[in-house]
């Protein structure tokens, strides 16, 4: 491998500044993804961006609002709230978790062999907004809009509304291990209105409007469900199982916000 440029910022505007419009540059938070890219010579950057002492860790609150920093550890994350809490209590390890981080969740590209960014279903659910930076300098996106160019965008933080109720369900068998095959997350805002979101069940997160009109029914939303996601199979599941579990995964989700006063 050719001598790489190692930049370590020491202060998010140093970061943004060293990230540029993004051109030859990797971004390293907790290094979970990247390094086994680089080691078995899928990734071959030019320019290293290391997050470590970036100062873009960190979770803050402002009234109702939640600010986690990119930077911040999965492990950071669960003890809050469902969704994001189960959610995050579910990615793959200890030491994982605690090594792996939020910008590097959502921004991860497509696993070779399993689902990536388990995170982005939690924060679909809580109609999460990602602040970036990049070409055209910074901006905010819901994140919808984000995860479609997230390979071109630094991630700096991302925040939600906290929402009055949520839940998380997932696919849970011995031989996925510490893998997440198929989840889905769901958070009830104040005003009653229901979100629904997915991760194992696209390349990336995905909402579930058509669930979500159905929202009322857990039976009728659970199978309307399969017409917002593109099931594929891999190593952990086939397209065809993961088709019959994500509508019991709905269901239980929507049970459980209508269980929660």
């Amino acid at each position: 491998m050719p001598p790489i440029d190692v930049l370590t910022p020491t202060s998010p505007d140093e970061a943004v500044a060293a990230f540029g419009d993004g051109t030859g540059v990797v971004v390293l938070g907790g290094g979970t993804i990247v390094v086994p890219e680089m080691t078995y010579g899928r990734l071959k950057p030019e320019r290293v961006l290391i997050l470590g002492r970036s100062g873009l860790a960190g979770i803050s609150r402002s009234g109702s609002t939640v600010t986690i920093g990119a930077a911040t550890s999965v492990a950071d994350l669960v003890g809050l709230s469902a969704p994001l809490g189960p959610c995050a209590a579910n990615v793959a390890d200890a030491e994982i978790r605690a090594q792996g981080t939020v910008g590097g969740n959502l921004c991860a590209g497509e696993g070779p062999e399993a689902p990536r960014g388990d995170l982005q279903g939690a924060l679909l659910a809580l109609g999460a907004t990602v602040r970036s930076a990049g070409a055209g300098g910074i901006s905010s996106d819901p994140l919808e809009d984000f995860l479609p160019k997230r390979r071109s965008r630094l991630a700096l933080d991302v925040s939600f509304e906290e929402p009055a109720a949520g839940a998380f369900a997932n696919l849970d068998r011995p031989h996925t291990h510490d893998y997440t095959a198929l989840a889905v997350s769901g958070a009830r805002a104040a005003d009653g209105t229901i979100r629904l979101a997915a991760t194992g069940a696209g390349w990336w997160g995905l909402r579930l409007p058509s669930a979500e009109a159905k929202a009322g029914d857990p039976e009728a939303a659970g199978h309307a469900a399969l017409a917002d996601v593109q099931l594929a199979d891999d190593a952990l599941a086939s397209a065809w199982y993961r088709g019959k579990v994500l509508p019991v995964l709905v269901r239980r989700v929507l049970v459980q916000l209508k269980e929660i006063a």
